[in-house]
């Protein structure tokens, strides 16, 4: 089952039939993920071909630290990138490298 872990705290996890791989990075169901640990961030981004992105600080459970735009996802991605993925990703979530992904 991949999870994200976080100095030893698992911040989301589901089974690999549940997450979709996207460019390198494993993408975890909104259901899945401890929203506590999440703070949206107004870093402003848009892919090229997913669409508006929105980026969330991730509270490090050990010292109460915000890392910022550790997180990302896709509320409202573009109709042609669901045909590129294979999937509705709309709001999945994904890290970065600060949280193993395992």
């Amino acid at each position: 089952m991949p999870q994200a872990v976080l100095n030893g705290t698992v911040i989301a996890d589901a089974p690999e039939s549940e997450v979709l791989h996207i460019e390198g990075n494993v993408y975890f169901p909104p259901s899945s993920v401890k929203s506590e640990y999440l703070q949206e961030s107004p870093t402003p981004y848009t892919c090229p071909w997913k669409g508006e992105c929105q980026y969330f600080s991730v509270k490090d459970p050990t010292s109460g630290d915000l890392l910022q735009d550790r997180a990302w996802s896709y509320p409202t991605p573009y109709p042609t990138a669901f045909e590129r993925v294979g999937a509705d990703f709309s709001n999945y979530v994904a890290f970065w490298k600060d949280v193993q992904v395992s």
